[in-house]
């Protein structure tokens, strides 16, 4: 296992769930954490709380994603110490709504694949010219199952996280020949803000996901996470497919009432 101590590690969507678990765990392993959301008060909460835990540097970014001009400027306007990103983990993404195709919301599209495709892209973009010049780096990407098997109503959620493996697998391929690494995680059911974002706020309906289950959870991933940038340099963990015992495709769960 290698150390990541004073490794700088930029994780978007850190302010709940999969990103705030991500910076717990690479807080307590001494790295140096730019936490990047919407939230910009969560993202404080969880600064004051491992600032006194783990005594963790942090430096905080007001992002959407979405937006690749606000993209630019907060990566670019970055403070001299914090420019050189080790670790870059593309976390942010989102679901909305579980339409069928044709009768579907165009504002959920819209936010869908400008935040789980478009907003992976511009950071990565921005990211990793940085790290091919220093030679040295590692990109996460945050996938899904949704990735790799479709359900119904599940459409266009799918089709942004099987983008994400896709970009993944092509990032590797540009990256070849440079020590720069790319892992794509793709979890299953994980319980976090997830299925409340997913049903506009409908925390009943939310719940219902989960009901009857032992989901993975957001401690869970980061936990894969870490294990995959913590390998010898030489070594890339390219994807995973990580699911709780209860799930063994994206419709065939397994509950207990």
């Amino acid at each position: 296992m290698i150390s990541i101590k004073d490794e700088i590690v930029l994780i978007t969507g850190a302010s709940s769930g999969i990103g705030a678990s991500c910076a717990k765990v690479f807080a307590q392993a001494g790295a140096k954490l730019i936490l990047a959301a919407r939230r910009k008060e969560k993202l404080q909460e969880i600064a004051d709380l491992l600032g006194k835990e783990f005594a963790t540097q942090v430096y905080l970014i007001e992002l959407d994603v979405r937006d690749r001009q606000a993209v630019e400027i907060a990566l670019n306007s970055l403070p001299e110490p914090w420019q050189n990103i080790d670790i870059l983990i593309n976390n942010a993404g989102l679901s909305r709504g579980l339409s069928k195709l044709h009768e579907g919301d165009f504002q959920d599209w819209e936010e869908m694949i400008d935040t789980n495709v478009k907003g992976l892209l511009y950071l990565t973009r921005y990211v990793v010219p940085g790290m091919v010049s220093r030679g040295k780096g590692h990109v996460v990407n945050i996938g899904s199952i949704a990735g790799r098997q479709t359900y119904p109503g599940g459409n266009v959620y799918c089709g942004s996280k099987a983008a994400v493996r896709a970009i993944s697998e092509g990032l590797k391929q540009d990256l070849l020949g440079t020590p720069i690494r790319v892992s794509c995680i793709d979890p299953g059911l994980v319980e976090t803000e997830f299925s409340q974002v997913r049903f506009h706020g409908d925390t009943e309906r939310a719940e219902k996901v989960y009901q009857g289950l032992t989901p993975l959870t957001g401690d869970d991933v980061a936990d894969v996470v870490f294990f995959c940038v913590t390998r010898p340099n030489h070594v890339n963990i390219s994807e995973i497919l990580l699911v709780p015992v209860d799930q063994a495709t994206t419709t065939l769960v397994h509950r207990r009432n």
